[in-house]
This record gives structure tokens, C-alpha cells and sequence, in this order.
């Protein structure tokens, strides 16, 4: 079907070239005509598309259908403007024409409806011979950027003006290609600018993008690429759709790229396509029942064909960028009243009333205010006219029969005001006033969509304007919809970048640093002295580090050291109160006495272990420990010394015997110690150590044993002291059990030596719990030698009869021992005999017990207890047996 006839017309003669030759007018005819003095061209696009284009034989047929009445209002709006201008005195003594013919939205068809107004003034019938100076000055459209780019580059050869009210690709902005095109919109690269900042403000930042394969679509989705990535905006997936309707594939493409946004993770779809590939596409889109946030172009933003969709309201939230609008006084009125104007041909308004449509349906089914563009295009030409033409208020007496560049030049300059906008062409030959920025709102009652303007991007200042009322509602979820390709870092994370820029994981801050927002790309450094730890969404002060006084560890280690402490305190009021018994002179007397204040001292250190160190602490829990434990174990070597010497054969006793003096002993073994921690403290001293770690919020403040040689020969000294403790008690092991301590000894010393070496390896590795050790082991230590050497004498000061613990029943334990065990009751007490103390009368055979001050008794090597022969041995054996001395 041709534009006002459904027949198909051919050209009997073609020529290669492209003017000059015979050919069959008809074909080219064009469907609306007005005459005036000058005239002004118009490329429509009634026609939505070409029905025959694989099918069409000859280079003249093209059958055209899909009438669109958007286009069709738009060419209307271009006659009311054109019609006004004739009726006013803007132009006084000139009448502006028209010739409109269809492009039916394809590149080819419109070159050959360009030729046709070009060559409108031919001489005679069957000649297209084309003027130089050809009747129609200036061409307004065409609609789409892809016919307008096509057109433009014919029109340029001859600089005839050609001026676009939508066609808005960036390319047409090529001065060098198109100097001759104007349009009264922006160009497409403010859009695609908006379109990201419109992105960037919602912080939708994964989007999926459909674009049309002309170049329009091409260079829009280019442009829109370029911003997205300054906005930090991602594409989820990019899917092209061809242009023409008529495209064989169209249907099976369009499942496609639906398929591709039910599977996709974005939210957001930004479409840059013609309007009937839109409708095309929604329609599969709520077939599918697929909602998501559908961002517009200006191609479509406004298009009530879209909005008033059956099943709509499903289909999700929609926002686009449109041109700027504003009314078009009376032309309401003239679409209701719709005729042809006398003196006019019109074959579209023939075909339009042809339909039967109702009175108000052009204003129901169309954004009137939409035209206004094209307003501004006839306007255009009319000021340029009145500066050419000399226009004043009465006449114009320029020369009405002018070549078209001439007008061309007028247009460059052309500036006036209306509806108080101020309207011109800059360099690029573009009108720079903007877009409106459209909510498609959903209207309950009607199950349609309404255009609100609900704010707007300027141009010059690249700025996105949202209005203070609006707020933005996604319909189902009743929130600003969210499209990102990953999650969003809470505080504490920072993103991690992956490809695309806009897809990340999430990664902890690190020591030191913080973040304390969410999708933050790099971590804040803590400031003034405070640290922070890993993933940490905030800085604080490091906290020292110590044994404080209401903490666990501390609390645990006082319990155990004040428990010490009443075992010595209750071991003391048992010494003083059974001091005069065999029990306690047999224990050692005043070494008793000596044991306790070294393990008083011992537990004392522990105490200086608890809180904040300073470095007399340092010092002094060291050396009161290494000094208590020395002197009790200086006492309990004098213990297992004595036990020993009793029982060496009596060839050797005599020559040991002489360095068996306990004073000196214990005197000597505890000096030794004092020497070794001066020299500690002078030369090697402990400090205070105070460290800090990036991994940790501690401050750890600690005593350090200088270089560590001091310490360890505190240690090894009290070793050694108890090593040599244990081997003379080992060695001492088989005095009759009942006689001696032996066993205590050893086990005491295995306690210590084993603790001891325990504890070594851990303090070498210089961890933070080592002190917490040493305390321990101090504490077991402690604990050994009480449970060891007092416990027993408890039990038989307190738990044993007195008929037991007599002077007599010694002799009787006695009675069947071996001889020197008179040596051990005599050196018991370690300051006279025991035999003087208790008031044993013992008989010695051959030599008397000479005892001196310092209790150190000059043991015969042949005492003989004068005891009763005759008494049953049996008898004392189990007498001895129950006896615990």
C-alpha cells in the first residue's frame, strides 16, 4: 500500500544518474500540499514501516502501512504552526507553503521523498530536471536519527536546511558532514550524560541496555557507555534489536533479549529503541510477566501507545528523559475539529478520517504537548525568513525567490523568545533547553500510565534535578529498587573491584584502618594514637595489657597464694603450739621455721606479679622468689644431708660428719643466691617492657629479665640445690621408713624439678602466657613442699595418740633399728641432741655423744641403745609400723 494508494507504481526509465532524467512522477508524488510563496518541505513519518522489503523487485516500490499517529499529530502540529504563522502579520505579504512526503521510517524511502521535494518545480511533465534553486527552502525532519542522517547527507551537497524536532543522534552534530542540519533538541550526548547521572543518583550501578542496531541506537549506546563508566555504572548485558519492523527474525530476537532479562541479576533496563520496537517488546515482557525498573529515551519516554498497554501496571516502574515541551496554544481544538484546509491537498488526514476515528482520539492516544519541538522548527524558519526577507510591520521587501543557503545562513543566527524560553542554534546547529525527566505513574482506576514531570537535567550545568515531592516507589517492594551486581559491604569491608568495575567482593579493613559506611572503596587510617583491628568499623585506644587486680587470671592466682599463706599461718600455730614434741624436734626444730620463711617469700612474689608493672616489681618478684625458694631448699638439703650421713658406713662418717653444720649450710646456699641476683640486678637488671602489636588492641605491658643470663643462673642455681636435695635423699632411701623423710624429699624435689623444666621452653619461646606460668609453677613449687614436708607432721601432731609420740615410744621405735639411728635422733634437732632434748636415756659403748652450741654432735661409730634384750622384737616391729616420724 503506497502512502494514499494501494497500487504499485514503476518508474518506466531509471537512470544511474541522480537527476536530470525522465522518470514517472506519480511514483514520487507526496501526500500533502499548500501553496504559498515560499516553500517549506516536511519528511513524515505517518508510516511506520516498509512491507515489502525482501520481496521488492524494482527501486521505486515501497508499500508502507502501520499508521502512527504520533507521527501523524507531530505533522499536523507542523501545518497548525504553519497555517498560524500565514494568518498573523509575523510575515506581512508572504505566505509560507508546504509539501509533505512519508519516509515511512526508512532510510531509502526517504531519499527518494527528499528527491521529490527537490525537484517539485520541474519545467515539464516526464523531466526531473533538477534547479539550483529549487522552490522548497528548507526541509523540516526527518523523525528518526536514522532517515534524518541519511537525508542530511544529501541535502548538504546542495546546503539546503534541514531542521529535526527528534531525530537526536550526536552524530548529526558533525558540522563537517551535516553543516547544513539543525534540530530543535538536544543532542545525544547530554541524554546519554542524563541517563548516567540519572543512574549515579539512584545508585543503580548494574543495568542491562537494549539498543536499536541503527545509528542512533549505535551512537546512543555508545555515549551512554562512555558516561557510565566516569559514573561507575555497569552493563549487565547489552542486546541489540533491528530497526525496521519488518525485520524477518524481529519476533525470535525479541524472545531472545527477554530471555536475557528474565536470566539477568539487574534490576534496571535502560531501552533505546523506536517506539513500535518498544510496544513489540513489552509485549513479550508481560507475556513473560518479567517486572523491573525500564528507563526510557526520548524516542519512547512519552508515548501514550506504550502507557495506555494492556497489562502495563505488571510491567514495573518506568522513567525517561523527554525534550522540553510547552503548549501549543489552540491546537487542541484544531485536532478535534480535524479537516483538510481549503486550498490544500492532504491525502494523510484522508486517510486518517478513512479509520473512523472518533472526534478526541488524537488528544487521548497522544502527548499533544510533544509537538512542540516541531513548533519550534517552523518557527525557526519563520524568524530566518523575517531577517531575509526584510520583513517589518507592514511589508517584506526582500527577494522571495532565494537560493536555500542563503537561509541557511539566517538560521545560524536566529534567536528569539517564546513562552519566556530563549531559543537558538549553537555551534553544533542544536537548541540546548534541556530535557524533562517523566514517571510513568500508575493510574488505578485505569490500569494506565500518566507522564508526570517529576524533575529534569540542565544542560550547561550537567546536573540532575529531582523534585523535593517526588519519591521514588517501585511497585512491588514499595522501596527505591536496588540493581547492583554484588552486595553491598557492610561497615568494617571495604569493595574489592572485580570486571566489571561494578561487580566486587567484600574484603576486611586491616589493622590499623576502618570503614564506617557501607560500599566504601578504601579504608579510613585510625588517627591521634588509636588502633583498630581487623574489619573493625571504628577506631579506638589501645588498652594496656597486665595482671589487674579484678581480672580472672589475677583473682585465680591470689586465691591459690592467700590459700598458701593460711597453710603456713596454720602450719605456725602448730610449730608453736607442739614445739617442745618429738614430732617437730625430728622435723629439724628451727629449720622448720626457716622452711616457712622461704615459702612465705615465695608466695609473696607471686603477689608482686599482679598489677601494672614497674621496675621495681620487676625486680623484686624475681628475687624474692629466688631467694625464698633457695633458702628452702638450703633447708631441705641440711635435712637430706643429715639422713644421709647417718647412714654412711662408719669408716666414712667421721670425715664427713665435720661438714655437716646446717647454719652454714643453709647460711652458704642462701648467700650464694643473693650474690647471684645482685650481680643480676647490677649488671643484667629487669625493666619494663612495653609492646605493641598492628594484629592486636593490647598494650601489653611486662617485665623482661634483661638479656635472661641473670635469671636462668637464679634458676639453675635452685636446680642444682634441689638436684643435689634429691640425690642425697635418693641415695638415703632405705633408712627404715618410719625414721626418715627421704621419700618427702624426693617427691618435693621431683615436683620442683619437673615444674621447673616445664616451665623452661616456654619462657625461652618468649610467650605472652609465660608469666602466667612462672606464677604457677612458683605456686606448685610452694604447694610441693608443704604437702611434702608439713602435711605429715600434721597429721601426727593432730591425728596420731600421745602414747605414740612419747619419749618412750621412741626408745621403742628405736629398739630394733639400725645403731646409727641414735645418730639420727641425736642430730635431729639440728641444735643439741635429740637425745638431751627429748630425755632419752641412751647408753653409748664406746665413746660419748659430745654435742656442741651449734647442735652438731660428734656421733660414735658405735652407739649401742641400752635397751631391755629381752623385749619382744616382734612387738616394736609393728609398734614402729604405726608409728610416722
Amino acid at each position: 500500500m503506497l502512502l494514499w494508494r494501494n497500487i504499485v507504481l514503476s518508474c518506466t526509465v531509471l537512470s544511474v544518474a541522480y537527476f536530470g532524467h525522465a522518470c514517472d512522477y506519480d511514483v514520487y508524488k507526496c501526500g500533502a500540499f499548500a501553496p504559498g510563496d515560499v516553500q517549506i518541505g516536511m519528511l513524515s513519518s505517518c508510516f511506520s514501516k516498509v512491507e515489502n522489503l525482501y520481496s521488492r523487485g524494482a527501486p521505486d516500490i515501497y508499500n508502507c502501512s502501520a499508521f502512527n499517529p504520533v507521527s501523524f499529530v507531530r505533522m499536523i502540529a507542523f501545518i497548525y504552526t504553519v497555517e498560524t504563522i500565514n494568518n498573523s502579520s509575523f510575515l506581512p505579504g508572504v505566505r509560507i507553503g508546504y509539501r509533505i512526503c512519508d519516509t515511512c521510517c526508512h532510510a531509502s524511502k526517504a531519499l527518494q521523498s527528499t528527491k521529490r521535494l527537490l525537484e517539485f518545480n520541474y519545467t515539464e511533465p516526464g523531466h526531473c530536471e533538477f534547479n539550483q534553486n529549487p522552490k522548497i527552502k528548507a526541509i523540516i525532519g526527518a523523525r528518526y536519527s536514522e532517515v534524518s542522517i541519511s537525508v542530511a547527507r544529501l541535502l548538504c551537497l546542495y546546503m539546503v536546511p534541514q531542521i529535526s524536532a527528534s531525530s537526536s543522534a550526536e552524530a548529526l552534530s558533525d558540522r563537517l558532514r551535516y553543516p547544513s542540519f539543525f534540530r530543535t533538541i538536544p543532542s545525544d550526548i547530554h541524554q546519554t550524560k542524563a541517563l548516567a547521572k540519572l543512574m549515579s543518583y539512584f545508585e543503580w550501578e548494574w543495568v542491562g541496555v537494549i539498543h536499536g542496531d541503527d545509528d542512533y541506537g549505535k551512537n546512543a549506546l555508545q555515549g551512554f557507555l562512555e558516561n557510565a563508566e566516569n559514573e561507575n555504572i555497569c552493563t549487565a548485558f547489552i542486546e541489540p534489536l533491528p530497526h525496521y519492523l519488518d525485520f524477518k527474525d524481529i519476533d525470535m530476537m525479541i524472545q531472545k533479549v527477554v530471555q536475557t532479562i528474565q536470566n539477568s541479576t539487574a534490576k534496571v533496563v535502560l531501552v533505546i529503541l523506536r517506539e513500535e520496537l518498544v510496544y513489540k517488546l513489552f509485549t513479550e515482557v508481560i507475556k513473560q510477566n518479567i517486572s523491573r525498573t525500564w528507563i526510557a529515551s526520548d524516542a519512547w519516554s512519552a508515548s501514550h501507545n506504550i502507557s495506555q498497554m494492556k497489562g502495563i501496571d505488571s510491567l514495573g516502574d518506568v522513567l525517561g528523559f523527554s525534550f522540553i515541551t510547552g503548549p501549543i496554544p489552540g491546537f487542541k481544538e484544531y485536532l478535534q475539529n480535524l479537516a483538510i484546509t481549503p486550498g490544500t491537498e492532504n491525502r494523510f488526514i484522508e486517510y486518517y478520517q478513512k479509520l473512523g476515528n472518533e472526534k478526541d482520539y488524537l488528544t487521548k492516544v497522544v502527548d499533544i504537548t510533544q509537538a512542540y519541538a516541531d513548533r519550534l522548527a517552523v518557527l525557526s524558519v519563520a524568524h530566518s525568513l523575517r531577517t531575509l526577507l526584510k520583513c517589518n510591520q507592514t511589508a517584506c521587501t526582500g527577494n522571495k525567490d532565494f537560493p536555500p543557503y542563503e537561509l541557511l545562513k539566517e538560521l545560524k543566527q536566529v534567536n528569539f523568545t517564546l513562552d519566556n524560553q530563549t531559543f537558538y542554534f549553537n555551534a553544533s546547529g542544536n537548541f540546548v533547553n534541556g530535557y524533562h525527566l517523566l514517571n510513568w505513574a500508575q493510574n488505578k482506576s485505569s490500569g494506565q500510565r500518566e507522564f508526570v514531570v517529576v524533575g529534569g537535567y540542565q544542560l550547561e550545568q550537567e546536573q540532575i534535578n529531582i523534585h523535593e515531592y517526588f519519591q521514588w516507589y517501585n511497585s512491588n517492594s514499595k522501596t527505591t529498587p536496588i540493581s547492583i551486581c554484588s552486595n553491598a559491604c557492610p561497615p568494617g569491608k571495604i569493595r574489592k573491584l572485580l570486571k566489571p568495575s561494578c561487580c566486587h567482593e567484600c574484603i576486611d579493613c586491616l589493622e590499623g584502618t576502618y570503614s564506617n559506611g557501607t560500599n566504601l572503596l578504601n579504608c579510613l587510617p585510625c588517627q591521634n594514637g588509636t588502633w583498630s583491628k581487623k574489619g573493625w568499623t571504628n577506631c579506638t585506644p589501645k588498652t594496656e595489657v597486665y595482671w589487674k587486680w579484678n581480672g580472672p587470671q589475677a583473682i585465680i592466682f591470689l586465691v591459690f597464694d592467700i590459700a598458701g599463706f593460711i597453710l603456713l599461718f596454720m602450719n605456725l600455730i602448730i610449730y608453736l603450739v607442739f614445739r617442745e614434741s618429738p614430732v617437730i624436734k625430728q622435723a629439724g626444730g628451727y629449720i622448720y621455721l626457716l622452711i616457712m620463711v622461704g615459702l612465705a617469700l615465695s608466695y609473696t612474689s607471686v603477689i608482686v606479679f599482679i598489677g601494672r608493672p614497674n621496675v621495681h616489681q620487676c625486680r623484686a618478684r624475681q628475687v624474692l622468689y629466688g631467694l625464698g625458694f633457695s633458702l628452702s631448699v638450703s633447708c631441705i638439703l641440711v635435712k637430706a644431708l643429715r639422713t644421709f650421713l647417718a647412714f654412711l658406713p662408719r669408716h666414712r662418717q667421721h670425715n664427713v660428719k665435720k661438714f655437716y653444720k646446717p647454719p652454714v649450710i643453709i647460711g652458704f646456699g642462701t648467700f650464694l643466691q643473693v650474690l647471684i641476683c645482685i650481680f643480676w640486678l647490677i649488671f643484667d637488671s629487669p625493666f619494663v617492657d612495653i609492646q605493641t602489636s598492628n594484629d592486636s588492641m593490647d598494650i601489653t605491658v611486662q617485665c623482661v629479665e634483661g638479656s635472661g643470663m641473670g635469671f636462668s643462673f637464679m634458676l639453675c642455681y635452685t636446680a642444682l640445690l634441689a638436684l643435689i636435695c634429691f640425690i642425697l635423699a635418693f641415695k638415703g632411701r632405705k633408712v627404715p621408713q618410719r625414721f626418715n623423710e627421704t621419700g618427702h624429699i624426693i617427691l618435693s624435689m621431683l615436683i620442683f624439678l619437673f615444674v621447673w623444666v616445664c616451665f623452661t621452653p616456654i619462657y625461652v619461646t618468649k610467650i605472652k602466657e609465660r608469666y602466667s606460668v612462672q606464677a604457677a609453677a612458683i605456686l606448685v613449687s610452694s604447694y610441693g613442699i608443704i604437702f611434702c614436708h608439713f602435711a605429715p607432721k600434721w597429721y601426727m601432731a593432730l591425728c596420731k595418740k600421745k602414747d605414740e609420740v612419747t619419749k618412750e615410744a621412741y626408745i621403742a621405735q628405736a629398739s630394733n633399728s639400725r645403731p646409727s639411728i641414735a645418730s639420727i635422733l641425736t642430730a635431729s634437732s639440728g641444735v643439741g641432741s635429740l637425745a638431751s632434748e627429748t630425755g632419752l636415756h641412751l647408753s653409748v659403748s664406746q665413746t660419748s655423744m659430745n654435742l656442741n652450741n651449734s647442735g652438731i654432735g660428734s656421733i660414735s661409730s658405735a652407739c649401742i641403745l641400752n635397751t631391755n634384750k629381752s623385749s619382744n622384737s616382734q612387738q616394736i616391729r609393728k609398734r614402729l609400723h604405726r608409728m610416722s616420724i
